[in-house]
């Protein structure tokens, strides 16, 4: 079946807000270092006065990979929930300025359209607060059944996963894809995600998963083990494709008894991980949509994933279809 949409994201509509920040101040504010952590309305207030001067920009983690899709020269759609305050428009108008569809309608009430407040440190490393807002309202009747129905992917974003009406719509959103004869790829995000979900992750990963992204620590959480060649062998079998990145260890594509290694591709100084993982997803689907061999999608992501970590924010400061074009794997 031919399709106008490569791949469409599902996941939380949020606001990035990205600083420099000293190791002392994540502890002083008590902050995992690496991780995300879910905020409420008056900490997320607190610490956004206390951080540094800032970029702000339209982000979360299927919106990142969704911008990176077409920076590819990809055709992208997005699905998420924002309110209609400055917020909610900023986010919009920066997603279809890129190129892609947002048709989402905002709410008229309720919570304000979240913020992910990110501070970096000295060597790259991104550790997330995060106040959700307007995204824990998303549920199945926000969904756009003739956009996931016409995209060859619906790519579910893992941190969606917490309110229990998003995990509804992720379960709608897999059947009107696979209704469709189409795939259902997720990306399992944070594995402190995994840890508060890890049973019903388990069960979506199983019946209703095509394509799962995850890191290292991810994947280990998921089948709870140590072991990354463990967690590699445990996922067959339940996924068709598991692309699994390991930092500068490159990345893993496990398809059935199949298993690629994949080099990480070379970045001159590592700047800030922030969307690392989101562009790798950009890459490796780009590719998928086009038929490429797997060990080329990886490579294509790999890429991607080492023009972001190169500078500050998770959106590519270069089109990165001319670093793939020149690196000669399209």
């Amino acid at each position: 079946m031919n399709s106008a949409i490569d791949v469409v994201g599902i996941g939380n509509a949020i606001v990035d807000v990205i600083a420099h920040a000293e190791e002392s101040f994540l502890a002083e504010e008590g902050l995992a270092k690496g991780a995300m952590t879910l905020i409420d309305t008056d900490r997320a207030d607190a610490l956004y006065a206390k951080m540094g001067p800032a970029v702000e920009s339209s982000g979360g983690s299927a919106g990142n990979t969704m911008a990176g899709i077409a920076s590819l020269g990809g055709n992208g759609g997005y699905i998420g929930k924002v309110r209609d305050d400055l917020l909610g428009q900023v986010f919009r108008h920066d997603i279809t300025t890129i190129g892609v569809r947002f048709d989402t309608p905002s709410a008229a009430e309720g919570p304000g359209t979240a913020r992910c407040l990110i501070c970096v440190t000295q060597d790259g490393q991104r550790t997330m607060a995060t106040y959700l807002g307007a995204c824990v309202e998303l549920g199945p009747e926000d969904l756009d059944r003739d956009l996931i129905a016409g995209a060859q992917v619906t790519y579910l974003e893992g941190y969606l996963f917490d309110p229990p009406r998003a995990q509804e719509a992720f379960r709608a959103a897999a059947a009107i894809a696979h209704g469709a004869g189409r795939r259902v790829a997720l990306s399992l995000s944070d594995p402190f995600c995994v840890e508060r979900h890890r049973a019903a992750f388990r069960d979506l990963v199983a019946g209703e998963i095509d394509i799962l992204f995850a890191n290292e620590a991810e994947i280990c959480s998921l089948y709870e083990t140590d072991d990354f060649a463990a967690a590699a062998k445990a996922v067959r079998g339940h996924v068709e494709i598991a692309a699994l990145t390991r930092s500068a260890a490159g990345s893993v594509v496990v398809a059935g008894e199949t298993m690629h290694d994949v080099a990480a591709a070379p970045v001159a100084r590592v700047v800030d991980t922030t969307g690392a993982g989101d562009l790798y997803a950009s890459g490796f689907l780009y590719g998928l949509t086009r038929g490429l061999a797997l060990p080329v999608c990886a490579q294509i992501g790999s890429l991607c994933a080492a023009e972001i970590i190169s500078h500050v924010g998770a959106r590519p400061e270069v089109a990165l279809k001319s670093l793939v074009a020149a690196a000669g794997l399209v």
